[in-house]
């Protein structure tokens, strides 16, 4: 559902202006209510409400030993909804955690949104790049 790249500033609230393409689609399929929640590698996922409760789902169904991860997605998790003008606030807790100030990149994967701060997400592209390629691309052909 959602691909692609935007680099995006937040504004002086910490509000993220959801690209256009992206809007008339949440709309439809989550009615502009969005969950943020942390992500392992240092950015924020932005889940459609319906993909995040399918997500919320597989994540409490963990064993115990998974607590500390469950704390990290679920206690961190915030529901929040597009304004009119398509915009959404970032908490200041999820904005520190991510280490987003203002200059963002707001990636599509797929059922879900990420959004880095805009030079931890080139810095760690940069690194990606220059080491060797994960072995589950091996038979991959481009």
């Amino acid at each position: 559902m959602f691909q692609g790249a935007s680099s995006i500033s937040l504004d002086g609230k910490g509000r993220l202006s959801i690209p256009t393409r992206y809007r008339d689609v949440l709309s439809v399929t989550a009615q502009c209510q969005l969950t943020m929640t942390r992500h392992p590698h240092g950015c924020l996922m932005i889940f459609p409400r319906p993909e995040w409760e399918k997500f919320r789902e597989r994540i409490a169904s963990l064993p115990m030993s998974a607590q500390w991860w469950k704390r990290i997605f679920l206690g961190n998790a915030m529901d929040v909804e597009m304004d009119g003008t398509g915009r959404v606030l970032v908490s200041p807790e999820l904005r520190e955690a991510a280490g987003i100030t203002k200059d963002t990149m707001l990636l599509g994967m797929g059922n879900h949104l990420e959004l880095w701060d805009k030079q931890t997400y080139e810095s760690g592209a940069q690194q990606a790049m220059q080491g060797e390629m994960p072995s589950v691309f091996q038979d991959f052909s481009f």
